[in-house]
């Protein structure tokens, strides 16, 4: 694991701010190791006795090609329309005001972008799609207490939560290729499903899982287009 963060230790003034992790599946960009490498803390124009640090964190970037420990592995699916427009969301049949984009576990051995392409057809039945994206790095997000001791009481494990490796595909098919019983070999997840933007997606999404919503749409922005009959 390569951590790299700035510190002045002479400024003994200056509180120690939180680390905050970000998991790579690869090693990270160059770019990203050229601003940290070139940012100063604190500034040379700053005093140790009047420089006050901005209310950000430290990042330390964590090259590794596993997860973190303590994590569910798991894929996560951002199924797009044929325009690459609007996002597919569904409710879940036992939370049905909790919406979510499909998502699964990783079986062992299994590759994620096999998983993800099972998860698709399992929970959606769709099998005309495409890979467009995949987030770069492992996302994770905290169970809350109660669903971590339903679900690890379910799965006989003590998981904190999931790390996933998020995909954008893009349906190459037709909507009435969408069918929530999925292709039959797993119990149906959701009960209704529609098409959304991307910041419908994120608004709808239950609290705990926004962030993961929110990063991973970042790095689909690129590929993503513009809703035009959105009004302006």
């Amino acid at each position: 694991m390569v951590v790299v963060a700035a510190a002045a230790a002479r400024c003994l003034a200056v509180k120690p701010l939180p680390l905050v992790l970000v998991h790579h599946s690869r090693p990270a960009p160059s770019s990203a190791l050229r601003l940290l490498r070139t940012a100063r803390w604190p500034p040379r124009s700053a005093s140790c006795s009047t420089y006050a640090p901005p209310p950000l964190p430290f990042v330390a970037v964590a090259s590794m090609d596993a997860p973190p420990q303590g994590y569910r592995t798991n894929v996560g699916i951002c199924l797009a329309d044929p325009s690459l427009t609007k996002i597919f969301l569904a409710s879940r049949l036992d939370i049905p005001s909790a919406w979510q984009m499909p998502q699964g576990g990783i079986d062992a051995g299994e590759e994620p972008r096999a998983a993800a392409f099972r998860e698709l057809r399992e929970e959606t039945g769709v099998t005309s799609a495409e890979i467009v994206a995949e987030a770069p790095n492992w996302l994770t997000y905290d169970f809350p207490p109660d669903v971590r001791d339903k679900l690890n009481a379910r799965w006989g494990t003590d998981w904190k939560g999931q790390a996933q490796k998020w995909f954008l595909f893009r349906l190459t098919g037709n909507d009435d290729e969408i069918n929530l019983n999925g292709d039959g070999s797993e119990k149906p997840e959701f009960g209704e499903w529609t098409w959304m933007t991307p910041q419908e997606v994120i608004e709808k999404a239950v609290e705990f899982k926004r962030p993961v919503y929110e990063e991973a749409l970042k790095h689909f922005a690129p590929y993503l287009q513009s809703d035009p009959t959105a009004s302006s």
